[in-house]
């Protein structure tokens, strides 16, 4: 897998899947919506960790750096 995410994109997935977290353990979202949220969460910090987002492929979106 070629790297298809930049720096910028990884930390803003990141920030977005902790605010899920803290909005579920508040008790601000919960039923289906936490569930789903949640699940965008796991993808959105998996994507990061690896830095390829499958997504990205068919709409040839690329935010890394690297060329």
């Amino acid at each position: 897998m070629k790297k298809n995410m930049g720096r910028k994109d990884r930390l803003m997935r990141i920030v977005l899947a902790v605010v899920v977290v803290i909005l579920y353990f508040t008790n601000t979202i919960s039923g289906a919506l936490a569930i789903v949220l949640g699940a965008l969460a796991v993808i959105f910090v998996l994507t990061s960790f690896i830095s390829f987002c499958p997504l990205y492929v068919p709409f040839g979106i690329n935010t890394s750096s690297e060329k």
